[in-house]
């Protein structure tokens, strides 16, 4: 089993929502059983909750129910997960200096590295301080992303 997760600040926003479409994604292509999908954050502050109220009703009205509680990803998640895709550079350094091995962070990308409309932004913007507008756009974003993080599992483990 491929395991991947998504990984953002504090796993309330980008992260929840990128594990609820590509949640979506393998289920449509029959996955469910090749490919574990889960999200976490770089901090703690929100470990234990729902996804941020804003972000859930932007994902409900996409079609999407989002179910994540919200954890911290810890170094122990580099021995058991195969892809860790951070949503922004920040969260990337985290990542980077949590990590355990130079091996490690060779399971480390940036998100937005798979969006061929990324025009060299390779952030997805933390829309937590913004209104409304930012979560479409972050789902937007994550819409069009996931089938590229697909298509790269899929090529490289052979699914």
């Amino acid at each position: 089993m491929v395991q991947v997760c998504f990984v953002c600040l504090g796993n309330i926003c980008r992260s929840p929502l990128a594990e609820g479409v590509f949640k979506s994604l393998v289920a449509r292509e029959g996955l469910e059983n090749k490919i574990f999908v889960s999200s976490a954050g770089v901090g703690d502050w929100h470990i234990g909750e729902l996804p941020d109220a804003r972000m859930m009703q932007t994902a409900r009205k996409n079609g999407l129910q989002l179910t994540s509680r919200a954890r911290q990803f810890q170094a122990e998640d580099f021995h058991s997960t195969d892809l860790i895709l951070a949503m922004d550079e920040s969260n990337l350094s985290a990542l980077e200096q949590m990590s355990p091995s130079l091996d490690a962070r060779e399971k480390l990308r940036l998100f937005r590295s798979f969006d061929q409309e990324n025009r060299g932004d390779l952030n997805v913007p933390d829309p937590y301080y913004g209104g409304a507008g930012g979560f479409d756009h972050v789902f937007e974003i994550v819409q069009r992303t996931c089938p590229g993080v697909l298509q790269f599992i899929k090529d490289r483990s052979g699914l």
